[in-house]
């Protein structure tokens, strides 16, 4: 069925690397502790949850996935998904809850498996980045809105970003004002930390400090919540108990979870395969987070993704393959052996507050100011997708992201440049919008179309033909096709353009395809264009159709 090549994502590795990698490891392992505790708030989820997805999971991709630098963990956009559609369907952290949880990560996992069986790694490419930044940017002002009633003190119980800001509103004279001013004290250290010693685990100095802190002056009985007992011990294996009936209405979320890893983990990986200068299978890091979400379903965590910030995070760290990341592994195995009991001293309010800081870097503001000045409908598709997910709900923000990315694309084929060419005085040629009224040369039109011919775009073609052939200041007698850009025409489109050449054939115009390819070439003849067309008016060259029409000493050589 296909190959599978064992950790392609750590071997080579040599003794010095080794002990790099290993260091690597323990600097990881102390940063993104914390942060995999606080996405458990986001998940809905116990917190010990949130240390086995950086056990199993990281184990099945270091075994199985191809990437040297991706670190496939707890993540926050795909725990958002997940989260919003299963608390309407279970009271969170119930275990009827974590049942669902299960039975999706691993429905997840299937999803992601059938990706590598039919090689649909490409999926990626849908997901436009700019769709990708404003998604991921509405993902943090929601999950920042969602942490602000444990950074308060006060009870939120609704499920929508608005209903969650109005109870809050309506609760601001109960807010707990210890709780207040520790999230406020944790979020400043945690950004004032990432910014003045952005390599030093300021996160965890902060969670061991409050542990610590909330034992020795008891802030539970202040008022203040804590985590309470953690369970210590590695995960026991167990499938998830959900009938059938669910298992089908967790498909639609599953699927969203399943777009967000492929687009993440893909665009994740490239880029750090391009600053090392490696190469990377896509397929093959598919079927190592498939593996990674089995892992993480069969041991009570969540789906896992591959995560940029702890990509960025294992980077500077100075990881340089896998090894880092079951280093890291080793140290969450040991935690959950003999150090799980001070965690229920930790206040939920720590928690809020690490994930509240995770939610601001994913805002990303300096992104959406370059598309901005790159490209105003950019901005708007990016905008329209980070409004979307507060306002209608991570699942449905995702589908359109993906829907308005498609969309763009399609508008381009559909509205593609088109334009008149005009020989350069050096040899070459110059271009001008395709408007009425504008001409080669007395006689002769040539015309580029800048896309392939589909049924959605032929009528443009003709129309666009038609308006530059009865508008030339001189009767047109060639109209020459520049199709250098035309690489595939569908049924529809050639119906259109028989008919087209037909008629212009007996207006006594004479049409030639020219920087015609292969492929092309054979389209037009399979659909009966090139028939029309008549002998010798498809060509492969610019200046060999130039000279069919009588033009042999037009510039250029096409």
């Amino acid at each position: 069925m296909f190959s599978i090549r064992f950790f392609a994502g750590l071997l080579p590795l040599g003794r010095r690397a080794a002990l790099k990698d290993a260091l690597a490891g323990v600097t990881l392992a102390s940063m993104n502790i914390p942060q995999v505790l606080g996405y458990t708030r986001i998940a809905g989820t116990p917190v010990v949850t949130g240390l086995y997805t950086v056990l199993l999971p990281l184990v099945g991709f270091a075994l199985f996935g191809s990437s040297r630098h991706l670190v496939v963990a707890a993540d926050s956009a795909t725990a958002a998904i997940f989260s919003d559609a299963l608390s309407r369907m279970a009271p969170i952290a119930s275990p009827k809850y974590m049942a669902l949880v299960g039975m999706l990560t691993l429905l997840t996992a299937g999803l992601l498996l059938l990706a590598r069986v039919f090689k649909l790694g490409f999926l990626a490419d849908f997901l436009a980045r700019t769709a990708l930044v404003g998604f991921l940017t509405g993902v943090g002002v929601q999950v920042g809105i969602a942490m602000l009633g444990g950074m308060l003190g006060v009870d939120v119980r609704s499920h929508s970003t608005l209903g969650q800001v109005w109870e809050v509103a309506k609760q601001a004279p109960d807010v707990h004002q210890l709780t207040l001013e520790i999230s406020v004290g944790v979020i400043a250290a945690i950004l004032i930390g990432k910014r003045l010693v952005p390599k030093f685990p300021v996160p965890l100095v902060v969670v061991l400090g409050m542990i610590a802190a909330s034992w020795w002056f008891d802030l539970a009985g202040m008022g203040v919540a804590v985590i309470g007992d953690v369970p210590g011990g590695l995960p026991a294996l167990r499938w998830p108990d959900v009938s059938f009936r669910e298992t089908v209405d967790l498909l639609p979320v599953a699927a969203s979870c399943f777009v967000m890893i492929i687009a993440q983990s893909a665009a994740t990986s490239r880029v750090y395969a391009i600053r090392h200068r490696e190469r990377v299978d896509e397929n093959a890091d598919i079927l190592g987070i498939a593996v990674a979400n089995a892992g993480a379903a069969l041991t009570g965590a969540f789906v896992v993704n591959g995560s940029p910030t702890q990509t960025a995070m294992a980077d500077d760290a100075g990881a340089q393959s896998q090894f880092a990341q079951l280093v890291f592994a080793a140290i969450v195995a040991l935690v959950l052996i003999a150090l799980t009991g001070p965690l229920r001293y930790l206040p939920r309010c720590v928690l809020s507050g690490v994930v509240f800081t995770i939610a601001v870097g994913m805002i990303d503001v300096k992104g959406l100011r370059e598309i901005a000045g790159e490209s105003r409908g950019e901005f708007l598709l990016a905008l329209a997708t980070a409004a979307a997910v507060p306002g209608v709900g991570v699942e449905q923000g995702i589908l359109l992201a993906i829907g308005l990315s498609l969309i763009r694309h399609v508008r381009h084929s559909y509205r593609p440049h088109t334009m008149v060419l005009f020989p350069d005085p050096e040899g070459g040629w110059l271009t001008k919008p395709a408007n009425p009224g504008e001409q080669t040369r007395p006689g002769l039109i040539l015309y580029r179309f800048g896309a392939d011919l589909f049924y959605a775009n032929a009528d443009r073609f003709a129309d666009e033909t038609r308006a530059l052939i009865e508008s030339a200041p001189d009767p047109v007698r060639w109209f020459v096709v520049d199709a250098g850009a035309i690489t595939d025409i569908d049924y529809s489109a050639a119906r259109t353009l028989r008919d087209l050449f037909s008629e212009l054939g007996a207006r006594k115009v004479n049409v030639a395809f020219g920087r015609v390819e292969p492929g092309l070439r054979s389209d037009l003849e399979r659909h009966g264009v090139a028939e029309i067309l008549g002998a010798g008016r498809i060509q492969a060259s610019l200046h060999a159709a130039l000279a069919i029409a009588g033009q042999s000493r037009a510039p250029g050589s096409g």
